[in-house]
């Protein structure tokens, strides 16, 4: 059994690869960078590859094809990187590893108080010495009504976290949970899209969604109202939603994931000229926090999906049923 694992981090996923490579008697092929032309043979040999968030294209997934691989599992949750067409064309099944909803449910909950608390201005003034109060009055959760859209197990876990604060909470998703009930009600999405004070996103990326906040959306919705993303950033028009930030209509945003990420994020650019305009401009407003997709990054996080993308890997191999394949 032989694995070519792609984008392994060093610092933190190297030494759990080696330690499961032995408890599981899987052979692992480690390389450090993603998936590319360049690097595409070290798949040879291996009927599975294991991947982050890389963009795996027609052209990769043919190369993977030619090189014998039949098994594409990501270290995420989400798998809309991977062209699951070009997968069903050339016979390459796919899976993902979903890992625990906490550290995103934490970390979303951070982000609404960061924002509604206007912390990014709290912490650059402080950085300068500047304790003046001016601009930075913040609110208080118990007076803001949040909408969470989507209520898969991290819109639950955000609900449930949120229902401490004493806030108001709506809910939208086309399938309604009965455990989401007993705290928050569901409503239409035009409903919660104007009465939120707080909107947050925890939908997969689909064809459907795919930007849900828009100028339209976005013209119905309170006026200050708070966006925040941990899930994909191609649920918002980035466009449209530095428009609202500059006029206003929008008070303040975290965002843990941006349109066109892909290539960009987990690298050192600090040298480097962006190709990502909407990103430096969001950036640069002190309204709106801007993290490089880390919301997942817990402890339990990273060995969760590093240990179930391979035993993923060892089921498919022993033609055993696997509960992480998604194609």
């Amino acid at each position: 059994m032989r694995v070519t694992v792609y984008n392994c981090r060093e610092f933190d996923e190297k030494a759990l690869f080696l330690r499961y490579e032995k408890e599981l008697g899987i052979e692992l092929v480690l390389c450090a960078d993603a998936p590319m032309l360049e690097n595409i043979h070290l798949s040879k040999g291996s009927e599975c590859v294991d991947i982050i968030t890389s963009k795996i294209t027609r052209e990769l997934m043919e190369a993977f094809h030619k090189n014998g691989v039949k098994y594409l599992t990501t270290r995420t949750i989400g798998y809309d990187h991977i062209d699951l067409e070009a997968a069903k064309e050339f016979g390459i099944k796919v899976g993902n590893a979903p890992y625990g909803p906490n550290g995103v449910a934490d970390y979303t909950v951070m982000l609404i108080l960061m924002s509604i608390r206007k912390m990014k201005r709290i912490m650059e003034r402080t950085n300068i010495q500047d304790y003046t109060l001016a601009g930075i009055q913040g609110r208080e959760l118990k007076d803001l009504t949040v909408g969470v859209i989507g209520t898969g197990r991290i819109g639950r876990t955000v609900i449930r976290n949120l229902s401490g604060f004493g806030c108001k909470i709506l809910a939208y998703d086309l399938y309604e949970q009965e455990e989401v009930k007993q705290y928050a009600a569901y409503v239409s999405l035009e409903e919660l899209l104007q009465t939120s004070d707080v909107i947050t996103l925890h939908t997969p990326l689909t064809d459907e969604n795919f930007h849900l906040i828009n100028e339209k959306s976005i013209a119905g919705m309170k006026d200050g109202v708070v966006i925040i993303n941990t899930a994909r950033g191609a649920l918002i028009d980035s466009e449209a939603l530095i428009g609202a930030i500059e006029s206003g209509k929008i008070g303040a945003a975290g965002l843990d994931v941006v349109e066109n990420e892909f290539g960009l994020y987990y690298y050192d650019h600090k040298s480097d000229i962006l190709d990502n305009r909407e990103l430096a401009i969001l950036r640069g407003f002190p309204n709106v926090t801007v993290s490089h997709h880390m919301a997942f990054y817990t402890d339990n996080c990273v060995e969760t999906v590093v240990r179930d993308s391979l035993i993923s890997c060892k089921l498919f191999l022993e033609g055993k049923e696997n509960p992480w394949e998604v194609i």
